[in-house]
């Protein structure tokens, strides 16, 4: 086993990391108070290729492996999950979909824009009475002529109001019941309405939007793959955001653990520093191996994708222990800091409210251990619930 990185990948993490702390780092804090979305962010990234990491160079992204894209995000989320999210839907949950189910003129067509950046892209499976249960979404699409004629309701679409592609999921068998009737589309802005933007949590950098489909005509060139087959898009897509998330957990809790690791070093109480005692001491020690444990699951689930072996259950354990590791530990960091790290002086309770969300969108953690355990029973069910923002 060689747990290296290749040269290629030390650089775009090094090129990521340079970025982030140069450009995200001094603006995370303004940007979570503020609610704000930072438009200016994106063209830089594009500019380095960051908005198309693991897009082949002829449809205009990068051409790196999808471990580097894991890098990019884990760097990212490092300084703010926020834009680290907005990074994986568009790329894990948009564009990598259109390259890998397209015909050749989808992906010529689609494709390009995203991966430099020009465009935004979206995923829109959820909807307000399917969350977990994905196969009973309402959204219909009918055929009139030579068009589909799209209508319906999504929540909680991350980018939504930012994007100009969406990979949106409706139901055009409406008399067969569950996932067996669902077709995915790739849709523009113009088809769509943004009827309200969410409050959050966490993640106040990213935009989550309700969308409306009213009656929106696509020709028959905006149908994804096959008709009826839009789970299986979505669930292979999700087989690989679910690697993305955990890369932004693992991102949100490494930087909670440098935090605490600095502060340790810097704060005295009885005349000695905190991180003298044995306590803290135990903290930090459990929070290092937590962090290698995670990192170690999420490149290995990533590294089985880019080579084209099955990973559903590794991406599984990896969102799974990743996403409640980030939670854990990030709380562990305001301990650390005590009533400090309850203020928004220090950015841990940031980090705390970023990381919560891990454990719920694409796919919540008791999906996750249903996936998992399907895998340990060779059980394979022919609808999977999911989650997705």
């Amino acid at each position: 086993m060689d747990f290296e990185l290749t040269a290629d990948q030390r650089g775009i993490q090094g090129l990521t990391r340079e970025l982030a702390e140069a450009e995200i780092v001094p603006n995370a804090t303004s940007w979570d108070r503020s609610h704000r979305f930072p438009d200016e962010l994106y063209p830089k990234l594009a500019e380095l290729g960051l908005m198309g990491a693991c897009i082949p160079e002829e449809y205009g992204g990068a051409g790196a492996d999808f471990l580097s894209y894991i890098l990019v995000l884990e760097e990212l989320s490092r300084a703010d999950a926020g834009v680290g999210v907005t990074v994986a839907v568009h790329t894990s949950a948009t564009t990598l979909p259109i390259l890998t189910f397209g015909t050749d003129e989808q992906k010529s067509r689609f494709v390009p824009p995203l991966a430099r950046g020009e465009q935004l892209g979206a995923f829109a499976l959820t909807e307000s009475g399917s969350g977990s249960d994905a196969g009973s979404l309402r959204t219909v699409a009918e055929q009139e002529g030579e068009e589909w004629v799209i209508t319906g309701s999504k929540q909680w679409i991350t980018n939504g109001s930012r994007a100009g592609t969406f990979v949106l999921f409706a139901r055009t068998d409406p008399a067969t019941a569950g996932a067996r009737g669902i077709s995915c589309f790739v849709l523009s802005a113009e088809h769509v309405r943004v009827t309200r933007e969410e409050e959050k949590l966490g993640l106040n950098s990213s935009t989550t939007s309700d969308l409306a489909i009213e009656g929106a005509r696509a020709g028959r060139d905006r149908l994804l793959h096959e008709e009826g087959r839009g789970f299986r898009i979505a669930m292979a897509t999700l087989d690989g955001g679910r690697i993305g998330i955990a890369a932004q957990a693992l991102g949100i809790a490494q930087a909670a653990y440098d935090v605490a690791r600095r502060y340790a070093h810097e704060r005295e109480q009885f005349g000695r520093r905190i991180g003298d005692f044995q306590a803290i001491q135990w903290k930090l020690a459990d929070m290092a191996t937590e962090i290698d444990a995670a990192r170690l699951l999420t490149y290995r689930a990533a590294w089985l994708k880019q080579e084209g072996r099955p990973h559903t259950a590794e991406g599984a354990k990896a969102k799974l222990y990743a996403s409640e590791m980030a939670r854990r530990q990030t709380a562990e960091a305001i301990q650390i800091l005590g009533g400090y790290g309850y203020t928004k002086e220090f950015p841990v309770e940031r980090f705390y409210r970023d990381a919560k969300i891990t454990e719920i969108y694409e796919g919540t953690s008791e999906i996750q251990r249903l996936v998992i355990a399907r895998s340990i029973l060779g059980r394979q069910a022919r609808e999977e619930p999911v989650v997705q923002t």
